[in-house]
């Protein structure tokens, strides 16, 4: 069996659903359609927030950061997905599978940071109303968003370089439509042991920590908002929340469920963690824009005026 050094990196295979290949252009219909909504969704978002005036708040700023992300993850993965699904076009290189590799990851943590940063923005709007234009300013907005992307580079840079250390003499097939850390890690024959510790360690700096402060954020918002005397005004603070929640959940149930089935599922049928992997990609990018355009009156009387400016043009 031939090994693949450092000189020499191997190609690898993508996998579509595992027994449902003859299904693939069936499959790719619903996939069309969520990377579609994806897509417009967050970019009808990112429009309103820059062309509306009203809506030139930290909030929406950090809103416009998500989507952001979300767009960035969509992009990641359209081209390999819909590739197979339409022409079984399941071969990478090796850089290419690591380039993808680190933009996946990467948006993945910088979505997790942003969720934090809009934690940290509603616990300043309830807790302390007053200073809230002069705690979240325009220039600490930049900055948060700065330390959003380092963050994620500087942890995930070193995670690839290390890749490039391994042999590669096992098979080249991958269990996903993408490329995966752990997925690439498993088919080195070379020890993987820092490999395996740098990767949890990244997980646990960044989703772990970051779900670690949001909870707590909301320990200290639920504090604040009992802390209001009208049950009024402690209704309003509460609805304020429920977007942010509701995106919170969407991103960390897939990615436990991923977890769970990548640790237990093993006598599930194949096809079910690449779905699920899948899923867990696509669901906060298509759901997040839907949330904040029914939950958030703002955002619905920005697209309304939008809608309606348009129409009058035609």
């Amino acid at each position: 069996m031939q090994i693949f050094h450092n000189s020499t990196f191997p190609t690898f295979l993508l996998t579509g659903v595992p027994g449902l290949e003859w299904a693939h252009a069936w499959i790719s219909i619903p996939f069309c359609c969520l990377y579609l909504t994806a897509l417009s969704g967050n970019t009808l978002i990112l429009f309103v927030v820059f062309t509306e005036p009203s809506l030139h708040e930290p909030m929406y700023y950090f809103l416009s950061m998500l989507s952001t992300t979300d767009i960035g993850l969509c992009i990641s993965t359209l081209v390999t997905i819909l590739g197979i699904f339409w022409l079984n076009a399941r071969e990478i290189s090796f850089n290419a599978c690591l380039s993808q590799m680190f933009f996946i990851h990467l948006f993945t943590f910088m979505e997790s940071s942003v969720l934090l940063a809009m934690a940290f923005d509603r616990f300043v709007a309830i807790s302390n109303p007053l200073r809230y234009a002069n705690i979240l300013t325009h220039a600490r907005i930049a900055q948060i968003g700065l330390a959003v992307i380092t963050r994620g580079t500087v942890i995930l840079t070193p995670l690839v370089l290390l890749l490039k250390r391994l042999s590669f003499c096992r098979s080249h097939v991958l269990r996903h439509s993408y490329c995966f850390h752990p997925d690439v890690m498993k088919l080195s024959c070379s020890d993987t042991k820092i490999n395996s510790a740098f990767g949890l360690t990244a997980i646990i700096s960044t989703a772990g920590m970051d779900s670690i402060f949001i909870l707590l954020s909301y320990v200290l918002i639920i504090r604040s908002v009992l802390n209001i005397a009208s049950p009024e005004e402690r209704k309003k603070a509460f609805s304020t929340c429920i977007s942010h929640i509701t995106a919170v959940a969407i991103f960390y149930i897939p990615l436990i469920s991923l977890s769970f089935v990548h640790r237990f599922g093993k006598h599930s049928p194949p096809y079910v963690p690449t779905l699920i992997a899948n899923i867990y990609l696509l669901i906060p990018p298509v759901m997040n824009p839907i949330i904040y355009s029914v939950k958030t009156k703002q955002i619905q009387r920005a697209v309304l005026k939008l809608v309606c400016s348009k129409g009058t043009h035609i």
